[in-house]
């Protein structure tokens, strides 16, 4: 891989990786790893998924490459910061500790090269049913992987015959109204702890949804998750913040997990 190929930022944002479970797109996170560079990286909440690993062990090669990979980063000077989640809450009784160059905290303000100040926290916290109905918590969570898989099914049977990628999870989001509604309560809820905070927006995870939107003058962006949508979001050099979609850069298949072709290095882009 040739350095003109490297894409730097200021800061990436990565949440909901979900080590541990099937539905990680552990491969295609090696990817985008490889590909950039950064002076800060934050690791907003459910790297690894506890839940998951406490009723079965599933961990390929692929999902501790992307501890290695994490951990070398550190080693080179980028500043990790690991915020936990709900399913990584384990972590969040070492606040303040430092692994191997990753510290963890349980929330951190994070100020862009422009000056605007963003709230960095998982979301869980506004998550009504994680915080007061925990046995619901983890019925919406088996519910979601049983819909990974029968997506599965369901884009084995499209390609069969010649239709593209369709995301069940996602068409839900949209279509069912109680969940559109959660996911709307949701950004509300977040987006007025950051006006209580007086900070200019936040940024957050949790409900696998990438999302940059203004919010009554708080900027609300959600990095998306590396389970369905593939994304981060990024800050270039200027303060300005994208999500990137990297599973549509690299026409990265969710059902065989590879592109058309190997994976290769991304064409140089234009600097930030």
């Amino acid at each position: 891989m040739s350095v003109e190929s490297i894409r730097s930022f200021r800061s990436v944002f990565i949440s909901d990786i979900h080590l541990g479970t099937r539905g990680c797109q552990a491969e295609l996170l090696l990817d985008f790893i490889k590909q950039i560079e950064c002076d800060k990286l934050y690791l907003v909440g459910d790297i690894i998924d506890g839940w998951k690993l406490r009723s079965g062990w599933h961990w390929p090669q692929a999902h501790n490459d992307v501890i290695q990979k994490i951990l070398r980063m550190a080693r080179k000077g980028c500043e990790v910061i690991y915020v936990p989640g709900n399913h990584d809450e384990g972590v969040r009784d070492f606040c303040g500790v430092h692994f191997g160059g990753v510290v963890v905290q349980r929330e951190a303000i994070h100020e862009t090269a422009d000056g605007r100040r963003f709230l960095v926290v998982h979301g869980d916290e506004f998550d009504g049913v994680v915080q007061h109905a925990r046995w619901l918590a983890f019925v919406g969570d088996w519910s979601y992987r049983t819909i990974l898989m029968l997506n599965t099914v369901a884009n084995r049977l499209r390609r069969r015959m010649g239709l593209g990628y369709w995301s069940l999870s996602a068409y839900l989001k949209v279509k069912v109204k109680n969940a559109l509604q959660f996911i709307e309560n949701f950004e509300s809820a977040v987006a007025e702890e950051a006006r209580r905070r007086g900070v200019d927006g936040v940024i957050c995870g949790h409900i696998h949804k990438a999302e940059m939107r203004d919010i009554d003058g708080i900027t609300y962006i959600n990095d998306g998750d590396w389970v369905e949508s593939c994304t981060a979001l990024v800050e270039h050099a200027d303060g300005r913040l994208e999500i990137l979609e990297w599973a549509k850069e690299r026409s990265w298949s969710m059902i065989d997990r590879k592109t058309p072709r190997a994976l290769s290095p991304v064409p140089e882009t234009i600097a930030a």
